[in-house]
């Protein structure tokens, strides 16, 4: 079918506020499709967001899976790569989101994609298109919505955000994002999920992988002090789309 959008909706409030928009302004001309990338290591509660964003949204959130990880681990992704992470992104994003994606478009023509870059976030828009894909329609940025705007108006919907915001962290990402090196995120993980932090300092220790940095200087997570701190997350400190970069 031609005049097809693509919707990639990543579990956070940007990606679910565009894909109402992207369904007001073009459901009545365009096949609007809304495409989600599993990831298991996310907080269970994304899984409770979906269905609410799906019934507000009326159309069905399709899931999309690189059939070489049926799994949809990150950890599975590490093993098999024996790599977890560098300044130009992570190994879990290409094979779980960008890989899943590309195999997707093989057997289905996309006119234009949709992903949940705010009007905070223009710099990172037109990078996607330099590097990725010319067909992006940014619906956020030529409304002007900011991050903030979105959670209110998920707010508004009656629709309670991801339960990994209220617990301090800056986005909706899987937990223990291996592309974040704040000492501040990673003792928050520890606090919030010690499992996960243990996982995944066992793990970046076997891999051979320093993936904090404390004063300029990259350590191994069970090299952290609980007492070092970087500073404040906020949202856009890394992301977990279609394409990802470390941003600290």
């Amino acid at each position: 079918m031609t005049n097809q959008i693509a919707v990639w909706f990543s579990c956070g409030a940007a990606s679910a506020v565009a894909a109402k928009m992207t369904i007001e302004k073009y459901g009545d001309t365009h096949n609007v499709r809304i495409l989600n990338n599993p990831v298991a290591e996310e907080d269970a509660d994304n899984r409770r967001f979906l269905l609410d964003v799906q019934d507000w949204l009326g159309y069905e959130i399709e899931s999309v899976v690189n059939k070489k990880y049926p799994t949809s681990s990150i950890v599975d992704v590490f093993t098999a790569r024996s790599f977890m992470s560098s300044p130009k992104g992570a190994p879990c994003t290409f094979e779980l989101k960008k890989k899943a994606r590309q195999n997707w478009e093989k057997d289905n023509h996309v006119d234009y994609n949709v992903l949940g870059f705010t009007a905070e976030e223009e710099m990172r828009h037109k990078r996607f298109l330099l590097t990725e894909r010319d067909n992006l329609l940014p619906v956020l940025i030529d409304a002007g919505i900011t991050k903030a705007m979105c959670f209110d108006i998920v707010r508004a919907a009656g629709i309670r955000l991801p339960d990994v915001y209220s617990r301090g962290f800056p986005n909706a990402n899987c937990i223990g994002c291996v592309k974040a090196t704040s000492p501040t995120y990673w003792n928050l993980v520890r606090k919030e999920y010690p499992d996960v932090f243990a996982a995944r300092a066992e793990q970046s220790r076997q891999i051979g992988a320093r993936l904090v940095r404390v004063k300029g200087i990259r350590i191994f997570l069970d090299e952290l002090k609980e007492t070092d701190k970087g500073r404040p997350l906020k949202t856009d400190d890394f992301e977990c789309g279609l394409f990802c970069e470390e941003k600290q």
